[in-house]
């Protein structure tokens, strides 16, 4: 019999909170039991001999899918939601800033509330300022790009259904960004506040560089807005090139100054930096193209292990 519940976590470098995290993930009290689905995203540590010693006792089934090396969080959440069996899909990170605790929380939500998705969201981030700052840079980005309904933030800790999880799974591209399938999906989307915890053990596997290719696949892979703003880039910038022309020639038949050096230099550098700016955001969609077509690998399994316990459906 199906569970009603699975949760998927990313595994990167998790050796030191992966025990607790098990733990606590087992203990859950879910009507119709649970499952963990648990991708180790190209660890270096020992986070799949502690992944392994923990499933031979773990009380609930757990199933261990190893891509072969790292290809980030979205496309890690992508390879789990292609083996999970659950009614509803939990996703959440590995370093306990979100509580096990608070995982029904959110199944609860949107089991009373109908909705297909349901985000978590703080009132305290533990997280680093810089990381806060991404996170809310990226939210007013999906504002403007994607078709999100105002306020919701997009959290890494979500609920959505069998449903939902299925259609995001039909896409095979290699820019995978789950929040931009979801919101491709649904807008029955609820929300709700939860803790967030201090950060126990480790440091995050997110740098600014991650960051910057994330943004990336919601600008060019999930809107066609960059390109509508580089054409009114292109409009504006030659309609201030004709007024500065008309200024140029007024000004040589008037008063007889002639064309100098630094407003030449001036038009040059703004001409030449907006082509630049165009030719480089029609170039990144035409190198993903390239990829696409080529049939980039969104991920690589390497292998899958399965263990753990049947759960009591009673429980």
């Amino acid at each position: 019999m199906k569970p009603t519940l699975t949760i998927v976590v990313p595994l990167y470098n998790s050796e030191a909170t992966l025990e607790r995290l098990i733990v606590e993930l087992s203990a859950l009290a879910v009507d119709g039991g649970h499952e963990l689905v648990l991708v180790n995203d190209g660890s270096r540590d020992k986070t799949i001999e502690v992944c392994e010693r923990l499933m031979r006792t773990a009380t609930v089934p757990i199933t261990l899918v190893k891509l072969s090396r790292n290809f980030g969080e979205h496309h890690a959440v992508m390879a789990g939601l292609h083996h999970v069996n659950g009614e509803y899909i939990v996703t959440m990170d590995d370093d306990l800033q979100n509580p096990p605790s608070e995982v029904m929380k959110l199944v609860n939500h949107a089991r009373e509330g109908g909705h297909e998705v349901v985000y978590s969201y703080y009132d305290d981030k533990q997280h680093e300022g810089w990381r806060n700052l991404g996170s809310w840079l990226t939210n007013r980005m999906a504002d403007f790009l994607l078709d999100k309904p105002r306020g919701l933030y997009l959290s890494s800790f979500r609920c959505m259904s069998a449903f939902v999880a299925r259609e995001i799974c039909r896409y095979d591209g290699p820019f995978a960004y789950v929040d931009g399938l979801i919101l491709q999906v649904t807008q029955n989307i609820g929300r709700v506040l939860v803790t967030h915890a201090a950060r126990e053990a480790g440091r995050s596997g997110y740098t600014m560089r991650k960051l910057v290719k994330l943004w990336l696949n919601m600008f060019v892979n999930f809107s066609v807005i960059p390109l509508h703003v580089a054409t009114m880039l292109g409009f504006a910038i030659a309609a201030l090139g004709f007024i500065y022309t008309g200024s140029v020639i007024w000004e040589r038949f008037t008063h007889g100054t002639p064309l100098g050096w630094s407003s030449l230099m001036a038009a040059l550098t703004v001409f030449s930096g907006t082509q630049l700016i165009v030719l480089g955001m029609a170039g990144e969609y035409i190198g993903r193209i390239f990829l696409t077509a080529n049939k980039r690998p969104q991920f690589v399994v390497k292998e899958i292990i399965r263990g753990g316990t049947s759960s009591d459906p009673k429980r």
